[in-house]
């Protein structure tokens, strides 16, 4: 069956909030006396928060309560956001562009919070079909589990879904759900070869997204 969805994720995708999520976990890390690192900070990338959380206590090696990690780093990209949303090139456009031919869904590992408020700023929050919160999973990516809900709400099986995904994490849920998957490497996380590899097509940002590319990716898979 063709490709009847397109699945967006959020962070680095639609926004430049991967910087905001970095400085703030950056932030904290200095307040306690630690390093945060770019590994660090990839180890965290597209997880849920509980385990972008862990992630955290355990490379900063912190027995500060995971609550507050959450806190304090979600506090942190809320605020950052509210002073300024920085929406990635092309994104508005490539939403309007697969909801012209496609079922549109978003599907983040991000708090619920920063989610509905980067939704609403963007004047998004009516305009997808379904939103998943990897809040609500058991397990977030790398793990398949917020895509196999999207595709289960939207009626769907997972191959009849296409994912667009900056993250490794991110790119290997979409590998492990069984979907089709386009990376869009976030501004300043590059991706590796080998996770480069996981992706039906690689494009430099959303700006190069366009019904033709889905339909071509979906040919070359018939």
């Amino acid at each position: 069956m063709p490709i009847q969805a397109v699945i967006f994720d959020m962070d680095g995708v639609l926004v430049d909030s991967e910087e905001y999520w970095w400085q703030a976990r950056v932030e904290f890390a200095d307040k306690i006396g630690k390093h945060w690192s770019f590994d660090d900070q990839r180890a965290a990338m597209g997880r849920n928060t509980v385990e972008w959380a862990q992630v955290m206590q355990e490379r900063l090696q912190t027995d500060i309560a995971l609550f507050e990690i959450i806190d304090q780093v979600r506090d942190g990209v809320i605020a950052r956001l509210e002073a300024r949303l920085p929406i990635l090139p092309g994104a508005l456009g490539s939403v309007r562009i697969a909801a012209s031919a496609y079922r549109i869904a978003l599907a983040s590992g991000s708090p619920k919070q920063v989610i509905d408020k980067v939704m609403a700023l963007m004047g998004l929050d009516r305009v997808f079909e379904k939103i998943v919160y990897g809040d609500d999973m058991a397990h977030g990516k790398p793990a398949p589990d917020v895509y196999l809900e999207t595709a289960r709400l939207l009626g769907l099986e997972p191959s009849d879904c296409i994912g667009i995904e900056d993250s490794a994490n991110g790119l290997r849920a979409l590998k492990a759900a069984g979907m089709f998957v386009i990376a869009v490497p976030s501004p300043g996380f590059p991706l590796l070869d080998d996770v480069l590899a996981l992706a039906d097509r690689v494009i430099p940002s959303l700006e190069a997204f366009s019904v033709e590319l889905v339909r071509d990716i979906d040919a070359a898979n018939a």
